[in-house]
């Protein structure tokens, strides 16, 4: 260890909270967070119990103490939408367990799993609550933020307007036709359009969202809270038919491309949903964003930017500067439930000891088990992490073979992010007894299964 990692060491000792289990263990965050438009917590994998565990206590406090007014996740927005009309209580005698069902395709661990189905319960409780139910107020929702769902997005926006357009769906299905034979191998799309052996529906199905956006736009008086929502549940659907097509076309072009598009799709679809909630609320709304570290802290102070690549939580600085606040999470040892390729069970895997010149490696040594950093500047602390580190990244594969290659990319910690929570020892996500079934869709994404 150098002289300089002794110092630092003794640095965050000093300015580290400790983390007890007590309620007050973030209230820097929630202090933070006041006023915020967008908070974005991330986690260093997608399979671990304390991770999700703290952004649900964190989230539970932003909704009830600053009035956030919905989670947006990784995950695709049809799936999420099951989840958002649990919370909304649309269904009334559905058991929270059975809206899970809508994560068919793998991961299915990475939201059917006790800690998100513990944190739907009581989101759904919270916005049945007197008064808030009495009162007539919003529910605060749930929504996916991912573009993996073409398929199911398509039948969406057809289903949808059958009911409510029919010359419209008409439309609709002459516009996704060309997209029928592709729908379950959408990857399958990418490759014939890129090399040629077939047309690109892009023209077509942008004139679908065209379509449904110019709707939106003559809004009817009168349209109730339920059938607004629905509304743009379906243009939000029209819109990853659009994006997810630029995407699969991309995959042969290889990164940064479709990096960028994907995290740019999730982006748009957070603004989207930011302005949808704030016309609805009549007033600015906040957004607690779930999803891995590389797609929430700024990408413009790691190698991912260095390599052309951007984020979610590089467009949320460059669009909304302090008023996104940046979180990450770390940890050093323990289990994880990740699998070992796309597409197989996942499974309870240990996490290998950090590698030297890691942050994960650097906090390790630190005397406090668990603990909160406060990276804002400017100060020692942030001055001392000012020099690239390795950082850990486990998604849902994991793969510690090559764990060099596949997990850790370079960045300048202080300025990826505004707090960093780190927990040195964790265990594995408990998934719920979900069945995996196979999905045809190419996970392109770095580092592995993110």
């Amino acid at each position: 260890m150098t002289e300089a990692d002794s110092i630092l060491i003794r640095t965050i000792e000093k300015e580290a909270t400790p983390l007890t289990g007590q309620t007050g263990d973030f209230d820097a965050i929630i202090e933070a967070a006041r006023g915020k438009s967008v908070v974005m917590l991330g986690e260093a994998s997608h399979g671990t119990h304390e991770f999700y565990q703290a952004r649900a206590q964190i989230t539970r406090r932003l909704v009830e103490e600053l009035g956030f007014a919905s989670v947006a996740v990784e995950a695709d927005w049809p799936d999420a939408y099951a989840l958002n009309r649990y919370v909304w209580n649309l269904d009334p005698g559905k058991q929270a367990e059975e809206v899970f069902h809508a994560f068919e395709r793998f991961p299915t661990w990475m939201w059917a799993n006790t800690e998100v189905l513990a944190f739907i319960r009581w989101l759904a409780e919270f916005n049945a609550a007197p008064p808030r139910a009495e009162a007539g107020l919003r529910p605060v929702g749930f929504y996916g933020l991912d573009l993996y769902s073409m398929s199911s997005s398509a039948h969406a926006v057809i289903a949808y307007l059958d009911k409510h357009d029919p010359p419209a769906a008409v439309r609709a299905r002459e516009r996704y036709a060309c997209l029928d034979q592709y729908l379950d191998e959408p990857h399958l799309y990418g490759q014939s359009v890129e090399f040629g052996l077939s047309a690109s529906c892009e023209s077509a199905i942008t004139e679908q969202l065209q379509e449904m956006q110019t709707r939106a736009f003559r809004r009817l008086e009168g349209l109730g809270l339920v059938s607004d929502e629905q509304r743009f549940c379906a243009e939000q659907n029209a819109r990853l038919v659009r994006n997810a097509e630029e995407y699969y076309r991309a995959m042969f072009r290889g990164r940064p491309n479709s990096w960028n598009i994907r995290d740019g799709h999730m982006f748009e679809t957070l603004e989207a949903l930011r302005s949808h909630l704030s016309h609805q609320l009549g007033e600015p709304a906040g957004v607690v964003v779930w999803a891995h570290n590389s797609h929430v802290g700024n990408a413009a102070a790691t190698e991912m930017g260095a390599r052309g690549e951007l984020n979610m939580g590089q467009l949320a600085r460059e669009r909304y500067g302090d008023d996104a606040l940046l979180v990450g999470f770390s940890t050093a040892t323990g289990d994880v439930t990740a699998a070992s390729d796309w597409d197989v069970p996942g499974e309870r895997k240990q996490i290998r000891q950090p590698l030297a010149g890691s942050y994960e490696a650097l906090f390790h040594t630190v005397a406090h088990e668990r603990f909160l950093l406060d990276l804002r500047g400017p100060g020692s602390l942030a001055t001392q992490l000012a020099e690239a580190r390795l950082q850990r990244a486990i998604g849902v594969i994991y793969r510690p073979e090559t764990e060099r290659h596949s997990h850790y990319y370079y960045s300048r910690l202080a300025e990826q992010f505004d707090f960093m929570l780190h927990y040195d020892h964790t265990r594995a996500l408990q998934p719920l007894a979900m069945p995996e079934v196979q999905s045809a869709d190419i996970a392109e994404t770095w580092p592995s299964g993110l």
